[in-house]
């Protein structure tokens, strides 16, 4: 079968090129708020408590993880370069209002509404970059996308700095944001292109929504899967959208310095992963096709000495040194999601696949953010929310262990 050698490889990487601002802003948008807590409180009285704060923050999350269902399935039926360049303008101009907002209501409403926008992007990107890439880079790809949205994560960290800038303030941030966002929508619906679809030898098996979700709930490697990906999301987001106000009221900082302590290291060390475990897993999936699940394996276990570790930590270093070991767990661990997906789900469901994933984690993340504020309000220990936190990762080292790739979809990613 002829093709064009030089040319699928840069098409590829192309793609991947295209969507990594993409990701960035998609995490700058949402870091940003957790950045800017305080002077977002101060300046709409009406958020009142933490509690009321950390239920915001869990909506986002609820409405997200409901449209991420939707999102998927219309990703796999239809297009994934729509569904992402139509979710990319849209959050972009929630993005832009959420910066006018001037009470409570308003923000709750902003926020669930860029739930809804961006729900679409993650599962039909990663399902696209998939779809470009085989087994022998998979990992590395998924790995880049995943890079640029700790990047988003980390310029989101200094928001805090932005915040209290009487030259700027937190409104202007997220309004600056939302026009960035929009203008780039469209250059990216210009060049960027979905997949060429199967051939006549390889006809797509087309099912209803209801049919898809029967054949992934019945897949027990898919379950185990979507638990794993489950568990360590609820640290995962206290970490991303707590961690600023934690540190600034366990060590006695600023917003800002908060900020970036909170987000820089542990986001650069996530960067460090994510090539390493994404070159690692292309390498060792080449001799057994176990490889993905061993190295994220490897990383959910450096995610569980950080989560113990952060909730323990009695100066500011040691926090951030254990925010530094999450990262490069959380690196290994978020390049291989969607390659180990890749492994059990068939190529027609990989995006409906990511977004029941998404669904679930982000549910329950969601339930965490909230709960969160309840216990700091209740004044529980960190050390007794972190070690529960702990005890999670611990069982999510067993589950990914526990999973089987589909002989058929395994053989993908050996050499060709």
């Amino acid at each position: 079968m002829p093709i064009s050698t030089p040319t699928v490889p840069r098409t590829a990487w192309l793609v991947v090129v295209l969507l990594m601002p993409v990701a960035l802003l998609n995490y700058l948008d949402r870091q940003m708020l957790a950045s800017m807590q305080t002077s977002v409180m101060k300046d709409i009285p009406s958020i009142e408590t933490q509690a009321n704060w950390g239920f915001m923050l869990g909506q986002f999350k609820w409405v997200y993880a409901v449209f991420s269902l939707v999102g998927g399935y219309i990703a796999d039926r239809y297009s994934r370069r729509l569904a992402i360049c139509g979710s990319l303008f849209v959050w972009s101009a929630v993005t832009l209002w959420t910066g006018q907002v001037t009470t409570y209501t308003e923000l709750l409403w902003a926020r669930s509404l860029m739930g809804v926008s961006e729900a679409f992007y993650i599962p039909a990107a990663l399902a696209l970059i998939t779809d470009y890439h085989t087994g022998r880079t998979r990992s590395r790809a998924v790995g880049l996308h995943q890079m640029a949205i700790y990047f988003g994560v980390i310029a989101g960290g200094f928001g805090g700095y932005a915040a209290a800038d009487p030259n700027l303030g937190w409104r202007i941030a997220f309004t600056a944001c939302g026009v960035v966002g929009m203008l780039y929508a469209v250059p990216l619906v210009i060049f960027l292109r979905d997949a060429a679809k199967p051939t006549a030898q390889e006809p797509v098996l087309q099912v209803s929504p209801v049919g898809a979700v029967r054949e992934l709930l019945t897949n027990v490697s898919f379950l185990l899967l979507v638990l794993y990906f489950t568990l360590p999301a609820m640290a995962g987001w206290v970490v991303r959208d707590w961690m600023p106000a934690i540190l600034q009221k366990q060590f006695n900082i600023g917003q800002g310095k908060a900020g970036v302590a909170a987000t820089l290291y542990w986001q650069v060390a996530a960067i460090f992963g994510v090539v390493a475990g994404g070159w690692l897993a292309d390498r060792w999936v080449r001799t057994n096709h176990r490889g993905r699940i061993y190295v994220s394996a490897v990383g959910m276990s450096l995610i569980v000495v950080a989560i113990f570790g952060v909730g323990n930590a009695g100066t500011l270093a040691v926090a951030i040194g254990f925010l530094i070991v999450f990262g490069l767990g959380w690196g290994f661990f978020d390049c291989n999601n969607m390659p180990i997906l890749s492994q059990i789900v068939r190529p027609q469901l990989r995006a409906t696949g990511y977004g029941v994933m998404n669904f679930f984690s982000i549910s329950v993340g969601g339930l965490a953010d909230w709960g969160f504020g309840v216990l700091r309000d209740k004044q529980v220990p960190l050390d007794v929310i972190f070690g529960g936190f702990a005890g999670l990762a611990v069982l999510s080292v067993v589950l990914v262990l526990l999973i089987r790739p589909r002989p058929e979809l395994a053989t993908q990613e050996q050499p060709r």
